[in-house]
């Protein structure tokens, strides 16, 4: 039950926040005005005849199927078909386009409504139910990004489809579709209340028709995603409430994400020193490419039997996986020619981690040699039932999992572990002395924990007001509580990045660590000023990448301002 409440209350949220905007006169203008019917014209006037007085429902339901299709099983089609991923939406806003027209042209309607009129119905001048319009919308319509609509877009790009991601995708569909609902009812009251549209039917059809070509257009030169910029997203603080709770965290994981390949994966004790039996590997599957193979091939997991696996799941900008990286490199080098063979699989936590220039670029400056899967869609990190970055997955000679290290640490109990396996896969192999490696894994909750600057992560802003979506502007208190961060200027807040609007930008991160990093994007620069009154300048260029901010901290709590030019994307802090 709390699923449902969660995916109503989420719908909800989302059906009253700016980015409804957009489709608002549509909705009352197809839904509401249509069926509006009168008890005569007068004047000798003979009364329109409206369309059904279903019509605000069924506009509403066509809407709320499209939405839950395409959001839970379109990828899953589109890539069974070999087809873009952005098909839907183009056929969606063609279909709007030639609804549109068809209102403004009565020979167009006719002529899209010869294949359906094998369906019996009323003769009515608004011709159809508004069914096939609320499936285009549905098609096209992709409410504001939020925790409760990410876990759902998540789980139906990974196959996690189980009956929770089914009743919260439901949920969350009616929880929008109510607000619009109510909105086009109160257009088709609006309608039959004022005299003087008595005798407008036809004005208010092409009016209609004129608004649905002007949301297909808008949909496809991202118009609405501009719009959001510049209205401030009011419901940012009731998305958080909704969220925070450990109900909801629990409800919006979803479960399901048990099956035959990776069911006996919780045998295995993170860390364990010493090795378990938990089932056959999961398979490597989902991946968008390959790097580091012979022409791009695939890696069989099946085809590595008597050779000794390590599976690294990492992103390229994470902190901890940065400083886990020369471990697993290591290992690579010493081991590779005892048997030992390393996959990594790259599980992106922002978008910009999915290209896969950028990915190769990152693997080079790391020194990986080794395969690396482009795990794009998460396929394979729910195969594996990861929820780390990074993670370990040791495998043996006969493709049984025998040990899973989460997160950073336990370095030298996982190479001990590798180096038993494969003296157990080749007794007798000669093995070189171990590596030696600096663990510079922080002691939990000696530095600030990673720092997003997007608004959908944000777990540590205390500045003034609420941090959300869109354009306004920050003021700083001057002090600045511990492991948190305060901007201060006028900056545009999206999704997973900041940006400057206008003139430069100020962030000011109290933090305690040694090293501070900043994942940073676009053309411009950052000036850096430490309270020791250190100061440096960094030029930012290309795609996001890592930029050292602080090499030698002292490790106390210290604070520092960051100056952030025009042009330039600020998307997160690191700490080591």
């Amino acid at each position: 039950m709390s699923i449902i409440l969660i995916g109503l209350l989420g719908g909800l949220i989302t059906g009253i926040s700016p980015c409804i905007l957009p489709v608002l006169p549509v909705i009352f203008l197809t839904a509401g005005a249509q069926s509006a019917h009168f008890e005569g014209a007068g004047n000798g006037v003979p009364e329109p005849i409206p369309a059904r007085r279903s019509r605000p429902f069924l506009v509403i339901l066509g809407l709320v199927v499209s939405f839950t299709l395409v959001t839970l099983v379109g990828s899953l089609i589109l890539g069974a078909l070999g087809l873009p991923q952005d098909v839907l939406r183009w056929v969606g806003i063609a279909v709007l386009l030639a609804i549109g027209v068809g209102l403004i042209i009565p020979a167009v309607a006719h002529l899209l409504e010869k294949p359906f009129q094998w369906i019996p119905q009323r003769e009515v001048a608004n011709s159809g139910s508004g069914f096939g319009v609320g499936l285009a919308l549905g098609a096209v319509f992709v409410p504001c990004a939020g925790p409760v609509l990410a876990a759902i877009i998540v789980a139906g790009s990974t196959g996690r489809i189980g009956f929770d991601t089914v009743l919260l995708t439901v949920s969350f569909a009616v929880g929008v579709a109510l607000p619009l609902l109510v909105f086009a009812l109160a257009g088709r009251g609006v309608i039959e209340r004022v005299r003087a549209f008595r005798t407008r039917e036809r004005a208010l059809r092409i009016t209609a028709g004129v608004a649905m070509i002007a949301l297909a257009v808008g949909i496809a030169f991202n118009v609405p995603q501009q719009l959001q910029r510049l209205v401030p997203d009011y419901t940012a603080g009731l998305q958080q409430q909704l969220t925070d709770s450990d109900e909801a965290q629990r409800a919006l994981d979803l479960g399901g994400l048990e099956n035959d390949e990776n069911k006996d994966l919780d045998k295995c004790t993170n860390g364990a020193a010493e090795l378990e039996s938990c089932g056959a590997a999961p398979s490597i599957k989902g991946i968008a490419a390959w790097l580091n193979t012979p022409g791009g091939a695939a890696v069989d997991l099946a085809a590595l039997r008597g050779k000794v696996v390590l599976i690294d799941f990492w992103a390229y900008s994470c902190i901890n996986c940065q400083r886990s990286i020369p471990h697993v490199v290591a290992w690579d080098q010493a081991y590779r020619d005892a048997g030992l063979q390393v996959i990594g699989i790259h599980s992106p936590e922002y978008a910009f981690e999915k290209d896969a220039a950028n990915v190769a670029a990152a693997a080079a400056d790391f020194g990986i040699t080794y395969p690396v899967a482009l795990d794009n869609n998460l396929a394979t990190w729910t195969n594996y039932r990861n929820r780390y970055w990074p993670a370990h997955y040791l495998i043996d000679a006969d493709g049984v999992v025998r040990h899973i290290a989460f997160g950073e640490g336990n370095y030298a109990a996982t190479e001990t572990l590798i180096r038993e396996l494969l003296q157990d896969a080749s007794p007798g192999v000669e093995l070189p002395k171990a590596t030696e490696v600096a663990d510079e894994t922080p002691t939990l909750g000696s530095t600030t924990a990673e720092t997003f600057l997007g608004w959908s992560k944000d777990v540590n802003f205390a500045g003034p007001g609420t941090y959300g979506s869109g354009e306004r502007t920050f003021t700083s208190s001057g002090s600045q509580p511990a492991d948190s961060f305060a901007l201060d200027g006028v900056w545009r807040v999206e999704t997973q990045f900041a940006t400057p609007s206008g003139g430069d930008g100020r962030i000011r991160l109290a933090f305690r660590a040694s090293q501070v990093h900043m994942v940073l994007a676009g053309e411009g620069e950052v000036r850096v000023r430490l309270d020791s009154g250190e100061m440096q300048t960094i030029q930012v260029s290309g795609t996001p990448r890592s930029y050292a901010i602080v090499v030698d901290g002292t490790g106390d709590a210290q604070v520092v301002d960051v100056e952030v030019s025009p042009g330039v994307e600020a998307y997160s802090f690191t700490q080591g």
